[in-house]
């Protein structure tokens, strides 16, 4: 049976090969070049193996442990992340979440963005209550304010661009200042994507995907990813995902896969017309404020040009008429798709704060946009058309 560590196993690209990330995420995780052998890996559905015996390194025994239908994902994300042992799957972005905070021992401290994942700023709430844990939020893009957080942490937990808000972090400054206190780093590279930053280059400890939006880039797969830079740490994601049975389908993780091949084709379109959008929104007279770092006077342009390749794909627009308008805007599109989520090809908006569960600080009209891969000229026509009907 194939195994990340047997010599028939799908052979991973190395981090090290000098490849650009566009080439990385086409021929990694390939099978073996054998006449007569598939060019994509099959999926394989069983959920136990042959075994008798005592189980011998490699083999595979049930698949809740592991299953081979995994590999070529976890090893062709763990090439772009530039790790050196395969990433961790999982059923969703959330179990990977929960596999990140499960590093945290009663009472500890975590240390996490004012301004992030609504769900996963519930899930340290319920810790806090569970567990005695001590939540600190901060103002990412404040770096004094982060650091002078971390005195007797236990983890740092950071999304940049965060979400909804797209303020973004310093994160070799952060990450360096947890090194040196000790406290292991997460960073939620969602938005980002392996093409826009890599952390694990800057000194991070996991990095956590939603792989459900850009890595997948469907809208038709939920799952989640964590990627370790050390063996030891990846071991204990994994043993984590075994014991509490967050474990994704292997066809969902082959769907993933497919539509990760695709991933520099998409970024570089959608990057593309998130910052054209960008541009004609902050003249709009019917938006009293654009978010995305690729504006000159954006408050994350600087570190964004210096830290990442590309500003990203999510814009946040406050249109004129406060909540009430940018429902409106939401209700006039017709090509945009009012939905929740993002990354998928298709481009889609939601009114974040019509969540109760979203962070209070967040603006109530402010709208996330996620640009897909459509025309450009036919998304602006569509959203201006909108803007306009929520003003009259």
């Amino acid at each position: 049976m194939t195994s990340h560590d047997q010599p028939d196993a799908v052979p991973p690209v190395p981090h090290d090969t000098g490849l650009s990330p566009a080439t990385v995420v086409v021929a990694a995780g390939r099978p073996e070049r054998v006449q007569g052998a598939p060019v994509n890996p099959p999926v394989v559905l069983s959920s136990t193996y042959v075994s008798q015996g005592v189980q011998q390194q490699g083999e595979m025994l049930y698949a809740r442990m592991d299953t081979e239908t995994w590999h070529p994902f976890e090893e062709t994300l763990a090439a772009l992340e530039g790790a050196g042992r395969p990433a961790v799957a999982f059923s969703s972005g959330m179990a990977a979440i929960a596999a990140v905070f499960s590093f945290v021992p009663a009472g500890g401290v975590v240390v996490l963005p004012r301004h992030a994942y609504q769900v996963t700023l519930g899930f340290a709430d319920d810790l806090a209550q569970r567990a005695g844990v001590e939540i600190r939020r901060v103002d990412v893009a404040d770096t004094d304010q982060v650091v002078a957080a971390l005195d007797g942490a236990s983890l740092l937990l950071v999304e940049s661009p965060t979400n909804p808000m797209l303020e973004v972090a310093d994160l070799p400054v952060l990450l360096a200042a947890s090194r040196e206190r000790g406290v292991l780093t997460a960073v939620d590279n969602t938005f980002a994507t392996p093409l826009g930053q890599r952390p694990l280059d800057h000194g991070a400890d996991l990095v956590v995907h939603s792989v459900t939006k850009y890595l997948a880039g469907h809208s038709d797969v939920v799952l989640g990813a964590v990627v370790a830079a050390t063996d030891d740490l990846a071991s204990r994601v994994r043993a984590y995902r075994t014991l509490h049975g967050a474990i994704p389908g292997p066809f969902e993780v082959w769907l993933a896969l497919r539509g990760l091949r695709t991933l520099a084709l998409r970024v570089e379109r959608s990057q593309a017309s998130a910052a054209e959008l960008a541009r004609r929104l902050a003249h709009h007279p019917d938006v009293a404020e654009v978010r995305h770092p690729s504006l000159p006077d954006d408050p994350g342009h600087e570190r964004t040009a210096r830290l990442m390749t590309g500003f990203g794909s999510i814009l946040g627009v406050r249109p004129v008429g406060g909540a009430d308008g940018a429902d409106a805007v939401v209700a006039g599109v017709r090509l945009w798709v009012p939905a929740t989520s993002l990354g998928g090809v298709e481009s889609s908006l939601e009114r974040r704060r019509r969540f109760a569960t979203e962070s209070v600080t967040v603006p109530e009209d402010l709208l996330r946009l996620s640009v897909g891969i459509e025309d450009v000229e036919d998304l602006w026509r569509d959203l201006d058309g909108a803007l306009r009907s929520a003003r009259g």
